[in-house]
């Protein structure tokens, strides 16, 4: 499986980490919520295991702002807080399973385990928008049943648009989800990383600008200017 663990303490990370590659995961680590989205909108996982408090927020909070947007990926919180309130609250906010520090490593992979079998029926894996197909468990578009090349920045930015069919998504969020948040790419990057994805999407075009908001990805006769 491929998992993203978001953990601030670094030695719990690390051991974390280690022991769920040792088991043959591939693994992205991440300590803060920022850089948990920039991964969240570049690729897809087969489970989360998150912390519940981080240095710029609450993981609860992110994963709720997740499962808004159709992120049905099954989540294990790491947390100190064993009030049955906390476990109640997370559970209506869409984590699926809770493990309370300090805990064993084998009963972390235990859980891991039972979560990522749950979530391999129910995580949506290919998005559509008229003919064309992100399959984000292979990392692969089609487009009329044709593979699209597409780059990491590219496919990022066509997972970002597509989740959000019918909807103008702003430059910041593509910014953010391409370069990460707070940075600024160099000069036009974005709008040449634009032009070239609307390149390779073809004709009839699905990806429209739109004048002062941003870009949207639509059925072909919503994205004709």
């Amino acid at each position: 499986m491929r998992l993203l663990v978001l953990e601030d303490q670094a030695d719990l990370r690390a051991a974390v980490a280690g022991r769920l590659r040792a088991h043959g995961h591939a693994v992205d680590e991440v300590a803060d919520l920022a850089t948990a989205e920039s991964f969240v909108r570049s690729y897809a996982y087969d489970a989360f295991v998150l912390d519940r408090g981080l240095p710029d927020g609450d993981g609860l909070t992110a994963l709720r702002q997740w499962r808004e947007r159709g992120i049905a990926t099954p989540a294990l919180f790491l947390t100190a807080r064993d009030a049955v309130e906390d476990r109640i609250d997370g559970f209506a906010g869409g984590v699926d399973d809770y493990l309370v520090k300090p805990f064993s490593m084998d009963e972390l992979m235990a859980r891991v385990g039972a979560i990522g079998r749950r979530g391999g029926a129910i995580r949506p894996s290919v998005l559509r928008v008229a003919d064309l197909e992100v399959d984000l468990g292979r990392r692969e578009v089609r487009r009329g049943g044709i593979v699209l090349p597409l780059r990491p920045k590219e496919f990022a930015l066509l997972q970002l648009l597509a989740e959000r069919a019918g909807q103008v998504v702003a430059r910041h969020e593509i910014v953010a989800c391409c370069w990460g948040e707070g940075q600024e790419p160099a000069s036009n990057a974005d709008e040449v990383l634009i032009a070239a994805l609307r390149r390779k999407l073809g004709d009839p075009p699905l990806l429209r600008t739109v004048r002062g908001a941003g870009y949207l990805l639509d059925e072909p006769d919503a994205a004709r200017p």
